[in-house]
């Protein structure tokens, strides 16, 4: 799904690529948006062509960048979405807090690096902190183990956007 959703955004985003920096401005909004972030950001990078090492940086700064404010913030949009016309989306995102909250709840701080590391469908800091956050688990601990859990996503998918998947492609 991943691959599809990048190769989605890469086709949208192809007329940024003529730029100076362009290939690495779609790596940096990839990063940066929820569902891809980091695992989308790199896996663009290896299909662009880009730097291992300087695509490494950008998708993780981009993936960072979200992280505080949605542990400080997330709880009065949600309660302002619930009360608006986009309480569908809160619905939603409360569904995906409740689908996932026991995989952290259960082991914390660890549960949480280990949700935001291990790039899996529907796991990542978006949603790691999303839960955090609604669990109301102290914000700078779940900060320290959404950034650990980004820098463990962003070895393993290095290792496979630039190892295993780039000598398949």
């Amino acid at each position: 799904m991943a691959e599809k959703l990048v190769g989605i955004f890469l086709n949208l985003f192809s007329g940024i690529q003529t730029i100076p920096f362009g290939k690495e401005i779609i790596v940096f909004i990839i990063s940066l948006m929820p569902i891809l972030e980091l695992r989308g950001g790199i896996l663009a990078a290896a299909l662009l062509n880009l730097n291992p090492i300087e695509s490494y940086v950008i998708s993780i700064i981009g993936n960072i960048i979200p992280v505080p404010f949605i542990l400080w913030f997330i709880n009065s949009i949600l309660n302002w979405m619930r009360k608006s016309k986009l309480s569908k989306i809160a619905k939603w995102l409360d569904e995906k807090v409740e689908k996932h909250k026991g995989q952290i709840e259960k082991y914390g701080f660890w549960g949480l690096v280990l949700f935001v590391g291990i790039p899996l469908p529907g796991t990542g800091a978006w949603t790691g902190c999303l839960i955090a956050a609604v669990l109301e688990m102290d914000r700078k601990k779940a900060f320290i183990a959404a950034m650990i859990g980004i820098f463990m996503a962003s070895i393993i998918m290095m290792l496979l956007s630039f190892g295993v998947l780039k000598s398949i492609i």
